[in-house]
Protein backbone atom coordinates (compact mmCIF):
# COMPACT_ATOMS: atom_id res chain seq x y z
CA UNK A 1 0.00 0.00 0.00
CA UNK A 2 1.42 3.37 -1.07
CA UNK A 3 0.70 6.16 1.44
CA UNK A 4 0.04 9.53 -0.21
CA UNK A 5 0.17 13.06 1.11
CA UNK A 6 -1.80 15.75 -0.75
CA UNK A 7 -0.32 19.22 -1.18
CA UNK A 8 -3.22 21.58 -1.82
CA UNK A 9 -6.22 19.81 -0.29
CA UNK A 10 -9.06 21.86 -1.78
CA UNK A 11 -12.25 21.45 -3.78
CA UNK A 12 -10.79 18.90 -6.21
CA UNK A 13 -9.49 16.70 -3.41
CA UNK A 14 -12.87 16.69 -1.69
CA UNK A 15 -14.90 16.18 -4.86
CA UNK A 16 -12.73 13.65 -6.69
CA UNK A 17 -9.64 12.39 -4.87
CA UNK A 18 -11.26 11.25 -1.62
CA UNK A 19 -13.51 8.83 -3.51
CA UNK A 20 -10.57 7.70 -5.63
CA UNK A 21 -8.54 6.83 -2.55
CA UNK A 22 -11.49 5.11 -0.83
CA UNK A 23 -12.04 2.84 -3.83
CA UNK A 24 -8.40 2.12 -4.65
CA UNK A 25 -6.68 -1.14 -3.79
CA UNK A 26 -3.08 -0.06 -3.42
CA UNK A 27 -3.23 3.69 -2.61
CA UNK A 28 -4.00 5.27 0.75
CA UNK A 29 -4.50 8.93 1.70
CA UNK A 30 -2.29 9.40 4.74
CA UNK A 31 -1.82 13.17 5.08
CA UNK A 32 -2.62 16.63 3.77
CA UNK A 33 -1.49 20.24 3.66
CA UNK A 34 -3.36 23.29 2.41
CA UNK A 35 -2.62 27.00 2.41
CA UNK A 36 -5.20 27.71 5.13
CA UNK A 37 -4.14 25.80 8.30
CA UNK A 38 -7.59 26.06 9.92
CA UNK A 39 -9.28 24.57 6.84
CA UNK A 40 -6.61 21.87 6.72
CA UNK A 41 -7.36 20.85 10.30
CA UNK A 42 -11.10 20.87 9.61
CA UNK A 43 -10.63 18.72 6.50
CA UNK A 44 -8.49 16.20 8.34
CA UNK A 45 -11.16 15.80 11.02
CA UNK A 46 -14.09 15.70 8.62
CA UNK A 47 -12.58 13.20 6.21
CA UNK A 48 -10.57 11.14 8.70
CA UNK A 49 -7.20 11.91 7.16
CA UNK A 50 -4.62 10.69 9.71
CA UNK A 51 -2.01 13.43 9.34
CA UNK A 52 -2.14 17.19 8.77
CA UNK A 53 1.07 19.14 8.14
CA UNK A 54 1.96 22.79 8.76
CA UNK A 55 4.19 23.12 5.68
CA UNK A 56 4.77 21.36 2.35
CA UNK A 57 8.31 20.62 3.50
CA UNK A 58 7.04 18.79 6.58
CA UNK A 59 4.67 16.64 4.54
CA UNK A 60 7.33 15.75 1.99
CA UNK A 61 9.91 14.90 4.66
CA UNK A 62 7.57 12.70 6.71
CA UNK A 63 8.47 9.00 6.93
CA UNK A 64 4.70 8.37 7.06
CA UNK A 65 4.34 9.58 3.46
CA UNK A 66 5.51 7.40 0.55
CA UNK A 67 4.38 9.60 -2.38
CA UNK A 68 3.15 13.15 -2.88
CA UNK A 69 0.06 14.20 -4.84
CA UNK A 70 0.37 17.87 -5.85
CA UNK A 71 -3.10 19.43 -6.15
CA UNK A 72 -2.22 23.04 -5.33
CA UNK A 73 -2.86 26.02 -7.67
CA UNK A 74 -0.90 25.84 -10.93
CA UNK A 75 1.77 28.38 -9.97
CA UNK A 76 2.70 26.32 -6.90
CA UNK A 77 3.23 23.09 -8.83
CA UNK A 78 6.89 23.80 -9.59
CA UNK A 79 8.04 24.52 -6.01
CA UNK A 80 5.91 21.72 -4.60
CA UNK A 81 7.13 19.15 -7.14
CA UNK A 82 10.76 20.15 -6.54
CA UNK A 83 10.29 20.01 -2.76
CA UNK A 84 8.83 16.52 -2.93
CA UNK A 85 11.50 15.21 -5.28
CA UNK A 86 14.25 16.72 -3.12
CA UNK A 87 12.76 14.80 -0.18
CA UNK A 88 13.01 11.57 -2.17
CA UNK A 89 9.31 11.15 -2.80
CA UNK A 90 7.65 10.08 -6.08
CA UNK A 91 5.25 12.77 -7.34
CA UNK A 92 1.86 12.68 -9.03
CA UNK A 93 0.96 16.24 -10.06
CA UNK A 94 -2.35 17.70 -11.20
CA UNK A 95 -2.78 19.21 -14.63
CA UNK A 96 -1.87 21.62 -16.08
CA UNK A 97 1.53 20.45 -14.98
CA UNK A 98 3.01 23.95 -14.78
CA UNK A 99 2.70 27.55 -15.90
CA UNK A 100 4.85 26.88 -18.98
CA UNK A 101 7.11 24.27 -20.61
CA UNK A 102 10.26 25.73 -19.08
CA UNK A 103 8.91 24.89 -15.62
CA UNK A 104 8.11 21.36 -16.78
CA UNK A 105 11.68 20.96 -18.00
CA UNK A 106 12.93 21.87 -14.50
CA UNK A 107 10.61 19.27 -12.97
CA UNK A 108 11.75 16.59 -15.40
CA UNK A 109 15.40 17.36 -14.75
CA UNK A 110 14.85 17.06 -11.00
CA UNK A 111 12.90 13.80 -11.35
CA UNK A 112 15.57 12.33 -13.63
CA UNK A 113 18.34 13.40 -11.27
CA UNK A 114 16.55 11.88 -8.30
CA UNK A 115 15.60 8.72 -10.20
CA UNK A 116 12.01 8.99 -9.00
CA UNK A 117 8.64 8.34 -10.68
CA UNK A 118 6.98 11.57 -11.79
CA UNK A 119 3.51 11.50 -13.30
CA UNK A 120 0.62 13.78 -14.18
CA UNK A 121 -2.98 13.25 -13.05
CA UNK A 122 -4.45 12.78 -16.52
CA UNK A 123 -7.19 10.59 -15.10
CA UNK A 124 -9.08 10.43 -18.40
CA UNK A 125 -6.43 8.06 -19.76
CA UNK A 126 -7.95 5.61 -17.26
CA UNK A 127 -11.54 6.23 -18.38
CA UNK A 128 -12.94 3.01 -19.90
CA UNK A 129 -14.76 5.16 -22.49
CA UNK A 130 -11.49 6.67 -23.66
CA UNK A 131 -9.76 3.28 -23.60
CA UNK A 132 -12.50 1.80 -25.80
CA UNK A 133 -12.29 4.68 -28.31
CA UNK A 134 -8.53 4.18 -28.54
CA UNK A 135 -9.06 0.44 -29.06
CA UNK A 136 -11.66 0.89 -31.81
CA UNK A 137 -9.43 3.36 -33.66
CA UNK A 138 -6.40 1.07 -33.37
CA UNK A 139 -8.50 -1.79 -34.75
CA UNK A 140 -9.27 0.32 -37.83
CA UNK A 141 -13.00 0.30 -37.23
CA UNK A 142 -13.42 3.82 -38.67
CA UNK A 143 -10.46 3.76 -41.03
CA UNK A 144 -7.86 6.50 -40.91
CA UNK A 145 -8.96 9.29 -38.51
CA UNK A 146 -9.46 12.60 -40.30
CA UNK A 147 -11.31 14.86 -37.83
CA UNK A 148 -11.23 14.86 -34.03
CA UNK A 149 -13.19 17.03 -31.63
CA UNK A 150 -13.28 17.30 -27.86
CA UNK A 151 -15.38 19.78 -25.93
CA UNK A 152 -15.36 20.56 -22.22
CA UNK A 153 -17.89 23.07 -20.93
CA UNK A 154 -18.70 23.96 -17.34
CA UNK A 155 -19.98 26.94 -15.34
CA UNK A 156 -17.64 28.64 -12.85
CA UNK A 157 -20.10 31.26 -11.63
CA UNK A 158 -20.42 29.43 -8.34
CA UNK A 159 -17.07 27.63 -8.28
CA UNK A 160 -15.35 27.37 -4.89
CA UNK A 161 -11.97 27.55 -6.63
CA UNK A 162 -11.45 31.28 -6.20
CA UNK A 163 -7.96 31.26 -7.72
CA UNK A 164 -8.81 29.91 -11.21
CA UNK A 165 -9.13 33.41 -12.76
CA UNK A 166 -6.04 34.76 -11.00
CA UNK A 167 -3.24 34.82 -13.62
CA UNK A 168 -0.62 34.82 -10.86
CA UNK A 169 -1.89 31.40 -9.74
CA UNK A 170 -3.58 29.84 -12.80
CA UNK A 171 -1.92 28.81 -16.06
CA UNK A 172 -4.96 30.29 -17.80
CA UNK A 173 -8.72 29.96 -18.05
CA UNK A 174 -10.46 26.87 -19.47
CA UNK A 175 -7.67 26.25 -22.02
CA UNK A 176 -5.25 25.45 -19.20
CA UNK A 177 -7.81 24.04 -16.79
CA UNK A 178 -9.77 21.58 -18.97
CA UNK A 179 -8.48 22.17 -22.50
CA UNK A 180 -5.38 20.23 -21.51
CA UNK A 181 -7.63 17.25 -20.70
CA UNK A 182 -9.23 17.48 -24.15
CA UNK A 183 -5.86 17.80 -25.87
CA UNK A 184 -4.47 14.85 -23.94
CA UNK A 185 -7.56 12.73 -24.64
CA UNK A 186 -7.27 13.32 -28.41
CA UNK A 187 -3.54 12.57 -28.37
CA UNK A 188 -4.25 9.38 -26.45
CA UNK A 189 -7.16 8.01 -28.48
CA UNK A 190 -5.50 8.85 -31.81
CA UNK A 191 -2.03 7.75 -30.63
CA UNK A 192 -0.80 10.81 -32.51
CA UNK A 193 1.12 14.03 -31.86
CA UNK A 194 0.16 17.67 -32.31
CA UNK A 195 2.42 19.66 -34.64
CA UNK A 196 0.68 23.05 -34.86
CA UNK A 197 -1.93 25.09 -33.00
CA UNK A 198 -4.31 27.96 -33.83
CA UNK A 199 -6.47 29.60 -31.17
CA UNK A 200 -9.49 31.87 -31.01
CA UNK A 201 -10.50 32.94 -27.51
CA UNK A 202 -12.42 35.57 -25.57
CA UNK A 203 -12.49 36.80 -22.01
CA UNK A 204 -15.12 38.73 -20.09
CA UNK A 205 -15.47 40.94 -17.04
CA UNK A 206 -15.39 37.99 -14.64
CA UNK A 207 -12.44 36.17 -16.22
CA UNK A 208 -10.30 39.30 -16.35
CA UNK A 209 -6.90 38.65 -17.91
CA UNK A 210 -7.60 35.01 -18.79
CA UNK A 211 -10.04 33.52 -21.30
CA UNK A 212 -13.57 32.32 -20.55
CA UNK A 213 -14.14 30.40 -23.81
CA UNK A 214 -11.96 29.28 -26.68
CA UNK A 215 -11.59 27.22 -29.84
CA UNK A 216 -8.22 25.54 -30.38
CA UNK A 217 -7.33 24.11 -33.80
CA UNK A 218 -4.85 21.22 -33.77
CA UNK A 219 -2.77 19.81 -36.62
CA UNK A 220 -1.61 16.22 -36.02
CA UNK A 221 1.48 14.49 -37.39
CA UNK A 222 -0.74 11.95 -39.20
CA UNK A 223 -2.46 14.83 -41.09
CA UNK A 224 -5.63 14.51 -38.99
CA UNK A 225 -7.16 17.81 -37.87
CA UNK A 226 -8.55 18.39 -34.38
CA UNK A 227 -10.58 21.01 -32.56
CA UNK A 228 -10.88 21.57 -28.84
CA UNK A 229 -13.68 23.83 -27.62
CA UNK A 230 -13.83 24.92 -23.99
CA UNK A 231 -15.83 27.34 -21.90
CA UNK A 232 -16.54 28.23 -18.29
CA UNK A 233 -19.83 29.88 -19.27
CA UNK A 234 -22.09 26.92 -20.09
CA UNK A 235 -23.69 23.84 -18.56
CA UNK A 236 -21.46 20.80 -18.14
CA UNK A 237 -20.58 18.88 -21.29
CA UNK A 238 -17.59 16.74 -22.30
CA UNK A 239 -18.04 15.47 -25.85
CA UNK A 240 -15.44 13.38 -27.71
CA UNK A 241 -15.96 12.63 -31.40
CA UNK A 242 -13.64 11.08 -34.00
CA UNK A 243 -14.48 11.00 -37.72
CA UNK A 244 -12.59 8.51 -39.86
CA UNK A 245 -12.55 7.57 -43.55
CA UNK A 246 -15.44 5.13 -43.16
CA UNK A 247 -16.94 5.65 -39.72
CA UNK A 248 -17.55 7.90 -36.75
CA UNK A 249 -17.11 7.32 -33.01
CA UNK A 250 -19.14 9.60 -30.73
CA UNK A 251 -19.27 9.71 -26.96
CA UNK A 252 -21.42 12.39 -25.35
CA UNK A 253 -19.91 13.29 -21.96
CA UNK A 254 -17.14 10.82 -22.74
CA UNK A 255 -14.83 12.42 -20.18
CA UNK A 256 -17.28 12.43 -17.28
CA UNK A 257 -16.94 10.19 -14.24
CA UNK A 258 -20.33 11.19 -12.80
CA UNK A 259 -22.68 8.93 -14.77
CA UNK A 260 -22.58 6.12 -17.38
CA UNK A 261 -22.02 7.25 -20.96
CA UNK A 262 -22.97 5.81 -24.34
CA UNK A 263 -20.20 5.12 -26.83
CA UNK A 264 -21.52 4.89 -30.39
CA UNK A 265 -19.88 3.67 -33.60
CA UNK A 266 -21.62 4.76 -36.82
CA UNK A 267 -21.04 3.97 -40.48
CA UNK A 268 -23.05 5.40 -43.35
CA UNK A 269 -25.38 7.15 -40.95
CA UNK A 270 -26.30 3.87 -39.22
CA UNK A 271 -25.38 2.77 -35.69
CA UNK A 272 -23.09 -0.25 -35.93
CA UNK A 273 -22.40 -0.64 -32.23
CA UNK A 274 -23.46 1.13 -29.05
CA UNK A 275 -22.17 0.34 -25.57
CA UNK A 276 -22.87 1.91 -22.19
CA UNK A 277 -19.73 2.47 -20.14
CA UNK A 278 -19.09 3.76 -16.63
CA UNK A 279 -15.97 5.81 -15.85
CA UNK A 280 -16.72 5.89 -12.12
CA UNK A 281 -13.49 4.11 -11.18
CA UNK A 282 -11.14 6.28 -13.27
CA UNK A 283 -9.57 8.08 -10.30
CA UNK A 284 -8.95 4.91 -8.30
CA UNK A 285 -7.47 3.23 -11.39
CA UNK A 286 -5.23 6.26 -11.95
CA UNK A 287 -4.01 6.23 -8.35
CA UNK A 288 -3.38 2.50 -8.38
CA UNK A 289 -1.67 2.84 -11.77
CA UNK A 290 0.80 5.32 -10.31
CA UNK A 291 1.28 3.18 -7.19
CA UNK A 292 2.04 0.20 -9.41
CA UNK A 293 4.66 2.30 -11.24
CA UNK A 294 6.27 3.19 -7.91
CA UNK A 295 6.38 -0.49 -7.04
CA UNK A 296 7.92 -1.37 -10.41
CA UNK A 297 4.93 -3.42 -11.57
CA UNK A 298 3.81 -1.39 -14.62
CA UNK A 299 4.39 1.92 -16.35
CA UNK A 300 2.04 4.76 -15.52
CA UNK A 301 0.02 5.98 -18.54
CA UNK A 302 0.76 9.71 -18.11
CA UNK A 303 4.43 10.14 -17.18
CA UNK A 304 5.83 13.64 -16.80
CA UNK A 305 7.94 13.20 -19.92
CA UNK A 306 4.82 12.76 -22.05
CA UNK A 307 3.04 15.70 -20.43
CA UNK A 308 5.83 18.03 -21.47
CA UNK A 309 4.25 17.84 -24.92
CA UNK A 310 0.87 18.84 -23.48
CA UNK A 311 2.49 21.88 -21.89
CA UNK A 312 4.16 22.82 -25.17
CA UNK A 313 0.74 22.68 -26.82
CA UNK A 314 -0.75 24.90 -24.11
CA UNK A 315 2.10 27.39 -24.54
CA UNK A 316 1.49 27.41 -28.29
CA UNK A 317 -2.27 27.83 -27.80
CA UNK A 318 -1.81 30.91 -25.63
CA UNK A 319 0.86 32.31 -27.94
CA UNK A 320 -1.49 31.87 -30.91
CA UNK A 321 -4.27 33.70 -29.06
CA UNK A 322 -1.96 36.62 -28.27
CA UNK A 323 -0.38 36.89 -31.73
CA UNK A 324 -3.22 35.73 -33.96
CA UNK A 325 -0.83 33.40 -35.79
CA UNK A 326 -0.48 29.66 -36.22
CA UNK A 327 2.12 28.26 -33.81
CA UNK A 328 4.21 25.16 -34.47
CA UNK A 329 4.88 22.52 -31.81
CA UNK A 330 7.75 20.08 -31.59
CA UNK A 331 5.92 16.78 -32.30
CA UNK A 332 8.37 14.61 -30.38
CA UNK A 333 7.91 14.36 -26.59
CA UNK A 334 11.02 14.44 -24.42
CA UNK A 335 12.58 10.98 -23.86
Amino acid sequence: MIRYGILGFGHHAVRRLLKGFRESNHSQLAGLWRRDPAKAADNAREYAVPLVFDTPEALCASPEIDAVFVASPDALHLPHVLTALAAGKPVLCEKPLAMNANEVALMLSAAHGAGLPFGVAQNFRYNPSVERMRQWIAEGRIGQPRLAHAQFAYDTNHSPRQWIYDPSLACGGPIGDVGVHCIDALRFVLDDEVTAVSTLAHGDAESGHVESYANIGLAFASSAIGTVTVTTRAAYRSLVEITGENGVIVCEDGLTVDHPVELVLRRGGETVESVTISNADAYSRMLDGFSAWIEGKERYRAPGTDSLHNQRILDAAYASWRTGTRETVDPVPAP
